[in-house]
């Protein structure tokens, strides 16, 4: 990938990857793997033979049309963005990674894994978590991406070592947001970058294109409030499964040493209908106060920091929130952005006028990190774009 020095996995490596997928991908969803599972993407050598194998899935009847439709589309668009990149070896870059995710996909229409609310990244017999992290790094334009006050991510895992609580609230752009906050970081703070608990939305854990990735992150799974009335007669459903949740991480805090990611927004950005323009979206109060509930109440020394990210190019949402799972996957190379400011503790008042203070500053915090890694990459200021709070590095090199 030019002179990137966080090279794609080639075919070899790939191979070496799957192939243990025989005696087990599937123990992950709760059984020894099916031997009558088709091989068709594995073992694919060509595009042709990859794209024909989606139609050979769908005549044996083992993929729905409507699954298969979007897996081609996502099969094109990935080879689009990897080709963007100018990699050499772009073309094999795609073939591999592609028949993989493609395996995971088909295997998962015909085994679906169930989600629990608290669940931790799949690493063996299959390696989920390196699946996702060789999937989207040939999409990231590290040339042209940064990260702000990196010397805070040492200070956030010396917090972790002695058994102090981190949580990172963060805007959310789009579903790579978990692999592309761990690739900026896996060089420098892999332990950030690996344990690294995102609070995840029940659409990505219900797709059957988004499925595999999220397998290989760890994951406290609710129900959006933007999707909690999609359905009226699963409402109260998903009220008491966000509850179960909420259980499930005040356990988790109590142990200490967890690092957690939350966008109190309560979905991904959108851009502005009318400029067109991407900022994050506003912080929800009650999320906040939540999530500082659950960090005071665990036992444990807390820690609340802004975290900003800037990725949307490579992997945009639809322009407008919608009910329907199986939305178009859009992707494109390009530079991405991360960036965390110091912490902000919360003021020991409760009312809501404080929280609602407390929330904005959160919110402030992230806005303006955004707006500089925005200089850095859209304005294409680089490492000019810095300023006296928020200064750029790319650790990677």
């Amino acid at each position: 990938m030019s002179a990137l020095s966080l090279p794609s996995l080639s075919s070899k490596a790939m191979a070496e990857l799957v192939k243990d997928k025989e005696s087990g991908v599937a123990a992950a969803g709760g059984g020894e793997m099916d031997i009558e599972h088709s091989r068709t993407f594995l073992e694919a050598c060509s595009e042709e033979e990859l794209l024909s194998g989606i139609k050979k899935e769908v005549e044996a009847g083992r993929l729905p049309p409507n699954v298969a439709a979007g897996m081609e589309e996502f099969y094109r668009n990935y080879k689009n963005a990897i080709f963007q990149s100018g990699d050499p070896a772009a073309a094999e870059t795609v073939l591999s990674n592609m028949a993989v995710a493609l395996d995971l996909m088909l295997l998962d229409v015909k085994d679906p894994f169930v989600f629990q609310p608290y669940h931790k990244a799949l690493r063996e017999p299959f390696d989920y978590y390196m699946f996702g992290q060789n999937y989207i790094r040939p999409l990231i334009d590290f040339r042209n991406s940064y990260v702000g006050n990196h010397s805070l991510f040492y200070e956030i895992e010396e917090k972790l070592k002695q058994g102090h609580n981190v949580v990172l609230f963060s805007n959310h752009q789009t579903e790579a947001d978990p692999a592309v906050i761990a690739l900026l970081l896996e060089k420098t703070n892999p332990h950030i970058a690996e344990n690294l608990i995102y609070v995840a939305g029940d659409r990505v854990i219900t797709d059957p294109l988004c499925k595999p990735f999220s397998m290989g992150r760890n994951l406290i799974c609710v129900y959006s409030k933007k999707h909690m009335f999609d359905v009226p007669e699963l409402a109260d459903m998903k009220r008491k499964a966000n509850i179960r949740s909420l259980k499930e991480m005040a356990l988790l805090l109590r142990t200490g040493s967890k690092l957690v990611w939350i966008a109190p927004s309560g979905g991904r950005d959108r851009p502005d209908p009318v400029t067109g323009e991407w900022n994050p979206a506003p912080f929800d109060s009650s999320s906040v106060d939540n999530m500082r509930r659950l960090i005071e109440s665990s036992g444990a020394p807390g820690h609340m920091y802004p975290l900003a990210l800037l990725c949307y190019d490579i992997m945009p949402p639809p322009s407008k929130v919608e009910k329907e799972i199986g939305e178009r996957r859009i992707i494109s190379f390009h530079g991405a952005g991360l960036s965390v400011a110091p912490e902000i503790a919360a003021n020991c008042e409760k009312s809501e006028e404080v929280k609602d203070v407390y929330t904005q500053a959160l919110y402030k915090s992230v806005t303006e990190q955004y707006n500089v890694l925005k200089s850095a990459i859209h304005g294409k200021q680089g490492l000019e774009a810095s300023t006296a709070g928020i200064a750029l590095s790319q650790p990677w090199n």
